[in-house]
């Protein structure tokens, strides 16, 4: 091979080389569409511009570890040589703020910092949640089923690493029944605070049946021992289709609520989560969310195939866009929240045969805790 041959094979090589190099665009557009494709569970607003011949690498990003994820990626990609000002939220919430606990039975989080912004999901008592960024009285913050958005000050009690670690070592109790109070004597009626089905306290002494229990906020107060299970012990329950329909049957007639995810209110997906977390399950927040997870089951299955307890999706015919949900009971009949919670029926021959017409698709769930977006609770690190 000649000279002149062989520069041109190498300049060949090296426009090749070139071609194939990934450049820090593509590298953050795959990262971000691995681990952070919904808005709703990652703060991620990250881009690369090039600045005097070199590339920089700018924006927002909710924790540390979304970060050190772009770092290993740019220096697995070979692209290590790069101005760094990525902001990191969390860095900027001081050491006792880092972790919080919802104090009130039930908490209303936004979509925005302020009142009058859309609800966007609710908060029980005892929930542990991650904050991220402060805005005045308002704090984002990221649930146990990655949920992110706003919470007033007011409805949280805030713990240091320390103190959510003793607090995952307590005694601690879950409230089972539909919903309770704590009161501030064993058989009396002045109430410290309601309490709903998913409320967790801590454990503090005993008297007879009644069991005195503090709140995220150190408020202590009695509650019929009938109405509550120690917390270990009632995790390891194992899939149970009776107590996922028995708690969705439970709010029959509840009103709708957009965000609701309680026993008192709730909307669609918001009631599969308050009957899936009865039985220890933890579930994505929104119906489209749910509808990527478990086994999934195409449109056009027979409902003679569904079993109970399966998650039905409904929505767009055209687009096949998941706008609902409902759970799946027997014998063609769902249980769902539209207007309120009722039952209705998949047989276009059933009187109760609705609007809503038949699922996009459905998803099983039995078999499928621990698989991505359905986490058993015990296995969750923030409460064990």
């Amino acid at each position: 091979m000649n000279i002149k041959s062989l520069i041109l094979s190498v300049l060949l090589v090296v426009s090749t080389l070139a071609a194939m190099a990934v450049t820090p665009v593509e590298t953050l557009n795959d990262l971000k569409g691995r681990i952070a494709p919904d808005k709703r569970t990652a703060v991620w607003d990250v881009t690369a511009s090039q600045q005097g011949g070199k590339w920089v690498l700018s924006g927002t990003v909710g924790t540390q570890a979304q970060k050190k994820a772009i770092q290993a990626a740019m220096f697995k990609n070979g692209l290590s040589n790069y101005t760094d000002k990525i902001t990191v939220l969390e860095d900027a919430i001081p050491a006792n703020r880092k972790w919080a606990q919802v104090k009130l039975s039930i908490a209303t989080l936004r979509t925005e910092p302020k009142h009058s912004a859309e609800v966007a999901t609710q908060g029980i008592m005892g929930a542990p949640v991650k904050v991220l960024q402060q805005s005045g009285e308002w704090y984002r913050v990221q649930m146990a089923d990655d949920y992110i958005a706003y919470v007033p000050e007011s409805s949280l009690a805030f713990k240091t690493d320390a103190q959510m670690k003793a607090w995952r070592k307590a005694k601690r109790y879950i409230v089972t029944a539909y919903d309770s109070r704590l009161v501030t004597e064993a058989h009396g009626d002045e109430t410290v605070s309601d309490l709903v089905m998913g409320n967790i306290l801590e454990f503090k002494a005993e008297s007879g049946r009644w069991l005195k229990l503090a709140t995220p906020d150190g408020r202590t107060g009695w509650v019929d021992g009938a109405d509550v299970a120690e917390l270990s012990q009632w995790s390891q329950q194992g899939f149970s289709a009776a107590q996922i329909e028995k708690t969705a049957r439970r709010m029959m007639g509840s009103s709708y609520l957009w965000g609701g995810t309680s026993t008192k209110v709730t909307d669609c997906s918001g009631l599969t989560k308050v009957a899936y977390l009865s039985n220890g399950i933890i579930l994505q927040r929104d119906a489209s969310q749910q509808a990527l997870t478990g086994k999934i089951m195409k449109k056009g299955t027979d409902w003679h195939q569904y079993e109970a307890g399966d998650l039905l999706f409904f929505g767009n015919e055209k687009t096949g866009r998941v706008t609902h949900v409902g759970l799946y009971l027997r014998d063609g009949k769902y249980i769902h929240c539209s207007g309120q919670v009722k039952i209705n029926s998949l047989d276009p021959k059933a009187s109760d045969y609705p609007y809503l017409y038949s699922p996009l698709s459905a998803s099983r769930v039995k078999g499928m805790v621990g698989t991505r977006g359905i986490t058993a609770l015990k296995s969750h690190p923030w409460y064990f």
